[in-house]
């Protein structure tokens, strides 16, 4: 159990942080403050709201939590992208890629390798939902804004290629298994330095909780093949809802469909 002392620790190097910041003009010392402040006061709120869930074991606790958590990501996920799509069209998108990638993946993982008793317990649900959930999100807005970008910058390629004879599909084809290469490229690097190059954070958790090495590491496998097909499932539904969304039933390119402010950019 970490006492106040560790964490006045903590809250020492955030200050040193801050203090090199300034002592070598890099600005950074009141974003690092304020940053650090936030995270602080969020995980204490979440560590209130879980204590609270898991004292009252109430399914319909559960769910209502996941649903807030569900609708911020899907908030998150269609919120940094540089060209967007109409607004219900666009976070709805992304807010579908989302919650279809995690629901698959959190499902698979209770229903098969966790197995809590019962399935949708708290103290498993929330977490594992959690931890996927903000994967799938980035895999999912980094596959629209590369999808989105591509489009709007390669229009007249694309618009070339339907008039030779190509499909919407054929012709964007390649932008959309770009978009889903790049969306995934940060989960398989991280996949493969596991072990080697870093030691994985839910191992190194569970390690220092005093679970044996090797037990750990299979828990990690295991997160990993789901983070990674959850990231596949969001990001492959984002680029392709989004390239469907901007052709119409004739095959035509339809980029006013762009918001007009964004489009230009």
């Amino acid at each position: 159990m970490l006492t106040t002392g560790d964490m006045l620790v903590a809250a020492a190097l955030i200050a040193i942080g801050s203090a090199l910041s300034f002592l070598l003009s890099l600005g950074l010392q009141r974003v690092l403050l304020v940053s650090a402040v936030r995270m602080a006061v969020q995980l204490a709120l979440v560590g209130s709201v879980l204590l609270f869930v898991f004292g009252h074991a109430s399914v319909w606790l559960t769910i209502g939590l996941l649903a807030f958590m569900f609708t911020a990501a899907a908030r998150e996920a269609g919120s940094r992208q540089q060209v967007r799509l109409g607004l219900w069209w666009h976070f709805g998108i992304a807010g579908a890629s989302t919650v279809t990638g995690t629901v698959i993946v959190v499902l698979i993982g209770l229903l098969t390798g966790l197995q809590p008793h019962p399935w949708y317990v708290a103290r498993t649900a929330i977490p594992l939902t959690g931890l996927l959930l903000g994967n799938v999100m980035n895999a999912t807005s980094l596959s629209m804004n590369t999808l989105l970008s591509a489009i709007t910058r390669e229009r007249q390629a694309i618009e070339a290629r339907i008039i030779l004879g190509a499909t919407r599909a054929q012709a964007m084809n390649g932008l959309i298994r770009q978009a889903i290469r790049t969306a995934l490229l940060p989960t398989l690097n991280q996949m493969a330095a596991a072990g080697i190059i870093t030691m994985p954070g839910i191992m190194t958790g569970q390690i220092l909780a005093g679970m044996n090495p090797l037990a750990a590491s299979r828990y990690q496998v295991l997160l990993m093949s789901l983070i990674v097909s959850g990231n596949l499932i969001g990001a492959t539904a984002a680029a392709y809802l989004a390239a469907w969304r901007l052709t119409d039933s004739r095959g035509r390119l339809r980029l006013e469909r762009l918001l007009p402010r964004l489009q230009k950019g």
